[in-house]
């Protein structure tokens, strides 16, 4: 079974004094005058591009996210892109681990992983203006390697990640302690659905596996999301499945038993059902 490449924080351009979990590039440098082009890949870590100007196309998890100026593309490790910057792009690019988070209390861990459910951000000058000056104080900071250079990083992307937080939640929809209890529990099932969904398909798994009935699941999903926690499922079967269908060469009965579809014809109607193509003829249309 041919997995899809994953890229790592390579050991060439890890940044010493953070063990190799955090670095931070000027796009100009990163670019050098040439365009980048990356086929579809998926990454081990956090991957967050901050947009001054230029252009070029990115497509996360097959959903595109305009390359516009003043925007912010935040991907979640595990997600599979493909992108291609011009030449003349300016901006930053981070890349972090989840190891370079453990630091950070529980609120800062929750409002990453909140921001990071939407991949695609677009700031209007005054707001882009603060996400800029948080970026740039890290980059000085991590090129400069000051004394607590490392703690003003971590502060820093702090601050960035709360900026991202308002954008993504007007005052007057910021959670409350209910929502707030419910944004969290869908956070936990559907990492417990990354992790788990070869073997186990059942809500009813699922929702013991939290402490839950399948009623609060259900409940929890379809206040959230407008969908019952089955329908969750579901569409990240179908997401695993097109994600290994155009990243990878793998025969369909392969891709089949890898989501833990002994059946291969079940998952094949599955598929086409959702989707309105056969797996193949997915592959070959969109591929």
């Amino acid at each position: 079974m041919q997995s899809i490449p994953v890229r790592h924080i390579k050991s060439s351009i890890k940044e010493p004094d953070t063990s190799g979990e955090f670095i931070i590039w000027s796009l100009s440098d990163l670019l050098s005058g040439k365009d980048m082009l990356q086929e579809l890949h998926r990454h081990s870590f956090y991957f967050i591009l901050v947009i001054e100007n230029g252009t070029g196309d990115h497509i996360i998890d097959f959903t595109p996210c305009p390359v516009d100026s003043q925007s912010v593309h935040i991907m979640r490790p595990g997600q599979v892109h493909e992108l291609k910057l011009q030449s003349d792009c300016k901006g930053y690019l981070l890349q972090f681990t989840d190891e370079f988070c453990l630091n950070y209390d529980t609120e800062t861990k929750q409002i990453l992983k909140k921001i990071s459910r939407k991949n695609y951000y677009l700031s209007k000058s005054d707001t882009f203006e603060r996400i800029v000056f948080f970026i740039k104080t890290i980059f000085q900071e991590a090129s400069r390697k000051e004394f607590k250079h490392r703690y003003a990083i971590r502060t820093n992307l702090q601050l960035f990640f709360v900026e991202l937080y308002r954008q993504g939640y007007s005052s007057v929809d910021i959670p409350d302690e209910e929502t707030s209890y419910r944004l969290e529990r869908l956070e936990v099932f559907r990492e417990l659905i990354a992790e788990h969904i070869s073997n186990h398909k059942q809500v009813r798994w699922y929702a013991e596996k939290m402490n839950l009935t399948v009623y609060q699941l259900n409940s929890i999903t379809k206040t959230i999301l407008g969908k019952s926690s089955s329908e969750i499922i579901n569409d990240y079967i179908l997401l695993e499945a097109k994600r290994y269908l155009l990243a990878t060469t793998n025969q369909i009965n392969q891709i089949s038993w890898y989501l833990g579809y002994e059946d291969v014809s079940y998952f094949i109607r599955f598929f086409k059902k959702h989707m309105g193509y056969s797996p193949e003829a997915f592959r070959n249309h969109f591929k």
